[in-house]
């Protein structure tokens, strides 16, 4: 399979495993929940941050809990003022670290740099989603080259389920200089191809419509099919005779009918053939509603008439935050990523979009939510400042767009149209928490430093990093340490023996362990704790008479 090459990518292919866990901190008053209830990472949220730190944050209570992930990355046409930001200290990247990157011409490594951005993060995307999930990204024809060719090698070239072309305008373009561009693209790749669980669209009213009973069978509705192939086949040659008026029908030289005598005699006896309202009509099959696919097939074409188009996702902010309201200057159509999260997920699931700019997707999931009464699950991620100029002026993107804009469709808001009469929408309901990329979980030497973190927090990092799955923090009991457990090789329990204070270590003794036993069967058991007040040969004689094998690890020292 052909690979793409481009400066710093083999520092670049591994860095998602060295950027540090950090806190994910909860800002109740800019969180929309019911009365009484408190900011969690179980149901909607909006994280202010980088998406590359808030990624690796959500892998021990997300990772293989996403059903699908939609993202809208810079599409690096040069206009876009984004600034790499990802601070890597090798000297291939030092020069970039803090700069805005540039058009085609000024910046020879605008590519490269776009490539080393991306990478990490789609490495990240993939653990987090589920093994039937898939993941959507919108692109242009900027980058979408470079693009496809990161998607196969990180994502498989198997699991490539299809580009999509989306009619982004309704009219073309003038003032083009060469081309009017009239669509954008989606590239669509499965976690694994063979478990993808694809959804089929609802059907139209026009579709349906094209289905009537102008002879009011008991069936119901029904659409007529043509009888005759342009084939010619001995066993298909034969008249047909309208047993209400006994007028015939025979096949032209070439053609046969669509079925053989025997069985169309079936057909016409249980009342399957129309010869139409007076029994003279070319005999036609009748097709009815109910056997009919229940849905429609996804295309690869979205046209604007069915998922909207630039113009309606400007106007529909706009009427949302204000015409006065600075806001994201590219935002998606609601309809167009309601089409892939109505594709992908089914109520219950997990959409994730770590470019979450005006929050059309976490729009998208409640206006889908409300239609079907589903309780799909959205988080998305947005940094406070894509550009210096944003940075500048002060203006946070997250805060002061895609939080308002998601607070206000959620309960309704109002606008006055092009008369200037006010328009009430309906709240769409729903709710979400609130929540900021914080300090790293613990400092580059492994020191706690002035804050050390919540035994929740270290405990979901640490049953990650052992076990590579999520944890249950209802599991949790902090009294013994436990924080969850495993079934392979005779059982593996997790404990973490740790108190969020600088005055006082838990520490694992021979008291510890026969405690443990009390209650604990599994053979193997994985503590972490913050003293060890015991040798390894005792260590060893306690594994030997209880048929136990026991691994200490010292916070924060033994953390990976």
């Amino acid at each position: 399979m052909p690979v793409l090459q481009f400066k710093g990518k083999s520092v670049i292919e591994s860095y998602h495993h060295t950027v540090a866990h950090h806190r994910l901190d909860f800002d109740k008053k800019l969180s929309v929940l019911p009365k009484g209830e408190k900011p969690g990472l179980d149901g909607n949220l909006i994280i202010e941050g980088d998406n590359l730190k808030a990624l690796k944050s959500l892998l021990p209570t997300h990772a293989g809990k996403v059903k699908c992930i939609y993202i809208d990355p810079p599409y690096n046409t040069g206009n876009e003022g984004w600034v790499y930001n990802d601070n890597l200290t090798q000297p291939q990247f030092k020069e970039w670290v803090g700069q805005t990157v540039g058009k085609e011409g000024e910046d020879a490594c605008r590519h490269d740099k776009w490539c080393c951005m991306m990478y990490p993060r789609l490495m990240l995307l993939k653990e987090l989603l589920r093994e039937d999930g898939s993941i959507f990204v919108s692109i242009d024809d900027t980058e979408i080259a470079h693009l496809r060719l990161l998607m196969d090698e990180i994502f498989g070239e198997i699991n490539f389920l299809a580009i999509v072309s989306w009619e982004k305008v309704f009219a073309p373009k003038p003032a083009a200089k060469k081309f009017s561009t009239s669509c954008e693209y989606i590239l669509a790749y499965a976690k694994n191809e063979n478990m993808w669980d694809r959804i089929l669209l609802p059907r139209t009213r026009e579709q349906d419509d094209r289905y009537t009973n102008p002879d009011n069978d008991p069936r119901g509705p029904w659409a007529s099919d043509n009888l005759l192939r342009n084939e010619h086949r001995d066993n298909s040659v034969y008249t047909i005779i309208s047993p209400k008026t006994g007028k015939e029908w025979t096949p032209e030289p070439g053609t046969s009918w669509r079925h053989p005598e025997s069985e169309m005699l079936e057909l016409i006896e249980s009342g399957a053939i129309w010869f139409g309202e007076d029994g003279n009509n070319m005999p036609r099959r009748k097709k009815f509603l109910e056997d009919v696919q229940q849905g429609r097939v996804p295309e690869t074409l979205w046209p604007y008439d069915e998922v909207g188009h630039t113009q309606d996702a400007k106007r529909e902010l706009t009427r949302i935050l204000g015409a006065t309201k600075r806001f994201f200057p590219y935002p998606k159509p609601v309809d167009l990523i309601r089409r892939v999260v109505q594709i992908t997920t089914r109520p219950g699931e997990i959409i994730l979009d770590s470019c979450a700019g005006s929050g059309t997707t976490g729009h998208s999931v409640l206006k889908l939510n409300a239609d079907d009464g589903g309780d799909r699950r959205f988080v998305v991620i947005q940094l406070p400042h894509d550009t210096h100029e944003d940075r500048k002026a002060g203006f946070n993107i997250c805060r002061n767009v895609t939080q308002p804009r998601l607070q206000r469709v959620i309960a309704g808001y109002s606008y006055k149209n092009s008369s200037n009469r006010d328009v009430s929408i309906d709240g769409l309901g729903g709710s979400f928490s609130y929540v900021r990329v914080g300090e790293p979980l613990f400092g580059e030497y492994k020191d706690w430093g002035a804050a050390p973190p919540e035994f929740e927090e270290l405990a979901k990092y640490v049953f990650y990093t052992e076990t590579s799955r999520d944890c249950d923090p209802r599991k949790f009991k902090k009294r013994t340490g436990f924080i969850g457990e495993t079934e392979a090789a005779g059982g593996t329990s997790y404990y973490l023996l740790y108190t969020p204070n600088e005055t006082a270590d838990r520490e694992l003794s021979l008291a510890t362990l026969d405690k443990l036993l009390e209650k604990d069967t599994n053979r193997n058991w994985v503590i972490y704790c913050e003293k060890i007040w015991l040798h390894q040969d005792q260590l060893r004689a306690f594994e030997k008479e209880h048929g136990k094998r026991v691994r200490a690890m010292l916070v924060p020292f033994n953390l990976k």
